[in-house]
């Protein structure tokens, strides 16, 4: 049996990911895809537990490589007990956020080493990376005033403007570098327009499956 793909979406805060998690899954269904749709951090109840630690906003700082350590604890987690086994039983992987994020906040944002991340992610990793991501892609501030309209923001929404403009440049950083790997969706346009480059983008994919 053939394994199955592994596909995620990436984007800094405000460009649609929720909407748009919800509009991948429903277009693959349709096309007959056997789908397992996740979320990172999280996706057990332990990685769960480590995503409500890494969100939730508290007195004492949080050192950024205990921040780093908990994103990968969560993804070891994640990866052997509910990725691999899926993808290797056939079915597809739809993914909110991976390793690409860890780079973009961790690395890009926090200014931690790109090579600790990138021995962390081999150790944890091995081999798998997505199939293909897709980076929803907005000016930062836009995308924060839609983040704001949502309520009540989370520890990392908090983060002043530079953040998210090193978290963004990281992002299109890493898709310019893996052209074959990544596509970049223009999530300032209409939402009816978004959602066509996706579906266009999807049954490329599958076609090539």
């Amino acid at each position: 049996m053939a394994p199955g793909k592994f596909i995620t979406i990436e984007g800094t805060e405000g460009v649609g990911k929720t909407t748009n998690m919800a509009f991948v899954q429903d277009y693959l269904q349709q096309l007959g895809v056997d789908l397992l749709v996740t979320r990172e951090p999280g996706g057990t109840p332990l990685a769960e537990q480590l995503r409500e630690l890494l969100l939730a906003k508290r007195d004492e700082s949080v050192d950024p490589t205990a921040e780093l350590l908990m994103v990968f604890a969560a993804r070891a987690q994640h990866l052997n007990t509910v990725i691999k086994p899926a993808l290797a039983t056939g079915k597809w992987v739809l993914c909110d956020r991976f390793t690409d994020a860890t780079y973009a906040y961790q690395g890009a944002g926090r200014s931690l080493p790109l090579d600790t991340i990138a021995k962390l992610e081999q150790l944890v990793q091995g081999e798998i990376r997505p199939d293909m991501t897709f980076i929803l892609d907005i000016d930062v501030r836009l995308g924060l005033e839609r983040a704001g309209r949502r309520g009540e923001l989370d520890r990392f929404e908090t983060e002043e403007i530079g953040f998210f403009e090193r978290v963004r440049s990281m992002y299109q950083q890493r898709a310019a570098a893996s052209p074959n790997n990544y596509r970049v969706i223009d999530a300032g346009q209409e939402l009816e327009k978004v959602q066509r480059d996706l579906s266009a983008e999807l049954t490329a994919l599958f076609g090539a499956s």
